[in-house]
């Protein structure tokens, strides 16, 4: 059994856009992909990917991914997706629903 290590420990607030850009990383697209999905540009979803890595404290995608999966902030094809305490609740969305 993995231990989940300490690097996903912290919590952090993060912006409604930035809960918008990592459902849409969790379903696999590129930084080009949202910014044409969201009608902005790239380097304003690459400024929102790094933001969120700052907040987050993780180093890239996977580990964000990884952080979000443990926060319950994405849920994946109904894995993570028990029920949470409403303080986590609000921002929870089921990235089979984001992707259609």
């Amino acid at each position: 059994m993995l231990m989940v290590s300490e690097k996903f420990q912290t919590v952090a607030s993060l912006s409604s856009r930035e809960m918008e850009i990592l459902e849409l990383v969790a379903t696999g697209l590129t930084n080009l992909e949202i910014a044409k999905k969201l009608k902005i540009s790239k380097r304003t979803v690459d400024n929102h990917i790094s933001n969120t890595l700052t907040k987050t404290k993780t180093e890239n995608r996977v580990e964000l991914l990884r952080w979000a999966l443990q926060w319950g902030k994405v849920c994946l094809d109904d894995v993570n997706c028990c029920s949470l305490p409403m303080s986590h609740q609000v921002n929870v969305i089921k990235i089979d629903e984001v992707a259609s």
